[in-house]
């Protein structure tokens, strides 16, 4: 009886060999060896085996958490886990979980998408402290960090110059660093890196202020970077462009240089500006009349009464806005006056209006439009300095952008 009981295991045995591969084991080395999460099935009759993927293994893709607040890393639970992540609900039909990863003060960014949260996050910090935290590049090719300020509120820089002299964030790389201050929230930057050390740095030296932070910090490869010069880079065809720290009461931010960036879609060849609201445009003082003598060689620049103009233009000796913001025009070689005003690109804007006279639509609203592509503005903010104006004059810009289809 057992003799038979083994001769059956035996044959049992060769059938299942002749008809199955199991490359985990290796048990016969003439079977192409595939994946953990496949095996082949042989018909018998010379043809070719077919591969069935019965256990999907996760794609680390990006998810949604379970409450449907962050976005996380799609991963199975072990390698979750000793990444230090956290599960947030199930994700690849339930063989992953969407894994959501977050740091604080005095820990390492590891991962290519992390959350930095203040210490004790949602609850409000009320005293002074210093927070430091590294990023570490996953891959050499990383050129830029992306940086979204989901919650950002800090100290306000100081009303009158708009420096950062009390609370500030500092984001150090080796190629250089920014400085940041105020209320950001919504807002996003884009930071070059190298192989150098990447380090955010918190100084908060005040016990007066309540502050919070969420952050989220992704790391962007060659391919996916955004332009040379953009802080920011919009990938929509409509939306809304701001000067950092941007409030009804706030103040912009002093020794800024950096570009405001739009994606140009398929199909655009123009874009236009608006002021989000009448008065959502208020840059420091209007372009300001002197001798010629102080010019600095832009004699015959056209000078409006306020912002960069209203009313008729007026030739006369014109001095460059302090602080300013800079739309592209259409041909470079427009810039300069032209007969009875023709032909005049206003490049420059500042005070508390966008739009020129010839730049109001038939309603009299406010509207910039050019085709100069790439799409962009520049923000040109100078070093600290009182302008002498009140507050609501120092609000900064929020502007809605729209791109217009080319024409016939």
């Amino acid at each position: 009886m057992s003799n038979i009981s083994g001769t059956g295991v035996f044959l049992m045995l060769e059938l299942f060999a002749s008809t199955f591969a199991w490359p985990i084991f290796d048990f016969w080395p003439l079977t192409p060896s595939l994946p953990l999460n496949t095996f082949d099935l042989y018909d018998g009759g010379g043809r070719d085996a077919r591969v069935l993927n019965f256990f999907p293994i996760p794609v680390e893709e990006e998810c949604l958490s379970e409450d449907k607040r962050r976005v996380g890393i799609c991963m199975n639970t072990y390698e979750c886990r000793i990444q230090q992540g956290k599960s947030h609900g199930p994700c690849a039909l339930g063989f992953g979980v969407c894994c959501i990863f977050t740091t604080s003060c005095g820990e390492e960014v590891q991962n290519n998408l992390t959350y930095v949260t203040s210490p004790g996050f949602p609850n409000l910090i009320n005293q002074s402290m210093n927070c430091s935290l590294t990023v570490k590049k996953i891959d050499p090719q990383v050129s830029q960090l992306r940086i979204d300020f989901l919650h950002f509120n800090i100290g306000q820089p100081n009303r009158r110059t708009g420096i950062c002299d009390a609370d500030i964030m500092e984001i150090r790389t080796g190629i250089g660093s920014l400085n940041l201050c105020g209320w950001n929230s919504g807002q996003h930057i884009y930071v070059d890196v190298d192989d150098g050390p990447i380090t955010l740095n918190f100084r908060l030296p005040s016990s007066l202020e309540s502050r919070m932070w969420e952050m989220r910090i992704t790391q962007v490869g060659f391919e996916q970077r955004a332009p040379a010069g953009c802080l920011q880079y919009h990938v929509t065809p409509r939306g809304t462009l701001r000067t950092l720290n941007y409030l009804p009461n706030g103040r912009y931010l002093a020794s800024q240089d950096h570009l405001l960036c739009v994606r140009q879609e398929r199909g655009m060849c123009s874009i236009s500006y608006a002021p989000c609201a009448t008065d959502s445009f208020r840059i420091g003082p209007p372009r300001s009349t002197g001798p010629a003598s102080n010019m600095g060689g832009l004699e015959g620049q056209v000078v409006q009464g306020e912002g960069s103009g209203t009313g008729a233009p007026v030739f006369e000796s014109a001095s460059r806005c302090r602080d300013r913001v800079l739309i592209p025009c259409d041909f470079e070689e427009f810039i300069t006056p032209g007969n009875d005003g023709a032909g005049i690109c206003d490049l420059e804007h500042c005070g508390n209006s966008l739009c020129n006279q010839s730049e109001l639509d038939d309603e009299g609203n406010c509207r910039v439009e050019t085709s100069a592509t790439p799409f962009h503005i520049r923000v040109a903010f100078g070093p600290g300095e009182d302008n002498g104006l009140s507050s609501e004059n120092n609000v900064g810009m929020c502007l809605s952008y729209e791109q217009l289809p080319c024409g016939p």
